[in-house]
């Protein structure tokens, strides 16, 4: 088991009524310390650290209005590649929270208050609801900023980043990115395809032995052939974006291989190798049709005046 599915599966037990449940960060040095963004909400001074059971000293707290992430290069993003690069996070979390003020405010009510503190609209920026970061939902904010720390080029790819949403009034927490899932889908699935490439390219090179320009097509059966393996190949493509198979991480890899491998033993079955004549009905070879015979137009000759 990792950091945060201890943290989650201990949260939740003890949300349950079991008085046993906690962490033990001993058993998850290797992770630690964690970087972690939250609101400024003073609800969250307590509840932060309860709820996940990380040591003080082995947790970096970031803060802002909203846990916003407004882009890769953001001044929150620099804190958090530095919390990375310097203090030594070997994860990172985004948390958001239930009852959000900002997710509560709309544009027209921070006019307002801008307006209430002696802020008029024309010294704010253009774009309000851009540059503030306003957002509808508290899950997708935290969606949405996990998207923007995983896709910055300032975070290694090495690390995970959670999305996690709490309860404010029970403490609970729901899991909304599993960091563990998309860095296995980000790195291992790319070595696999990788590998599935190097290994389709060895399997196709034995069309080479096929010398396009010395093979006689035959007539009539080149392209029933084609027409086949056309539909062989749409069939299986087809079965693989229907019915994805139940462990597809393991299956990605071998299926271009095999695909390539059935392209080459029908080609190797269908096509005719240079040499060979096509059989014909009969034994014998069609005789091109003749031409038509020319036959001179006359001219008609235009009466003298």
């Amino acid at each position: 088991m990792r950091l945060f599915e201890a943290i989650v599966e201990a949260n939740h037990r003890a949300i349950a009524g079991d008085e046993k449940a906690g962490l033990r960060p001993a058993d998850f040095a290797d992770s630690l310390p964690v970087a972690s963004l939250t609101c400024i909400d003073a609800r969250l001074n307590p509840l932060i650290p309860e709820v996940l059971g990380i040591p003080e000293e082995q947790f970096i707290w970031l803060r802002n209005a909203g846990n916003i992430i407004t882009g890769s290069f953001s001044s929150t993003m620099r804190s958090l590649a530095l919390a990375c690069a310097v203090k030594g996070a070997r994860e990172i979390v985004i948390i958001g929270h239930t009852d959000c003020q900002v997710c509560k405010t709309t544009t027209m009510q921070l006019l307002e208050r801008f307006k209430n503190i002696g802020v008029e609209r024309n010294l704010l920026p253009e774009n309000i609801s851009e540059y503030f970061g306003m957002f509808a939902s508290e899950r997708q904010n935290v969606i949405k900023a996990c998207d923007f720390v995983r896709h910055s080029p300032l975070i290694g790819r090495q690390i995970p980043v959670h999305g996690l949403l709490v309860d404010i009034g029970t403490g609970k927490l729901e899991w909304l990115v599993n960091g563990y899932q998309t860095f296995a889908t980000m790195g291992d699935k790319w070595n696999e395809v990788v590998k599935s490439a190097g290994e389709t390219v060895d399997k196709l090179k034995s069309l080479t032995d096929f010398q396009i320009g010395e093979m006689k097509f035959p007539e009539t059966k080149i392209g029933e052939a084609v027409t086949s393996a056309a539909d062989w190949l749409s069939q299986k493509v087809g079965a693989l974006e229907a019915k994805p198979p139940a462990d597809a991480e393991k299956t990605t890899a071998s299926t271009a291989v095999n695909i390539a491998k059935h392209v080459v033993q029908f080609a190797e079955t269908h096509w005719p190798k240079p040499g060979e004549e096509t059989p014909r009905p009969g034994g014998q070879r069609p005789r091109s049709p003749l031409p038509p015979p020319i036959r001179p137009k006359p001219i008609p000759r235009q009466g003298r005046k």
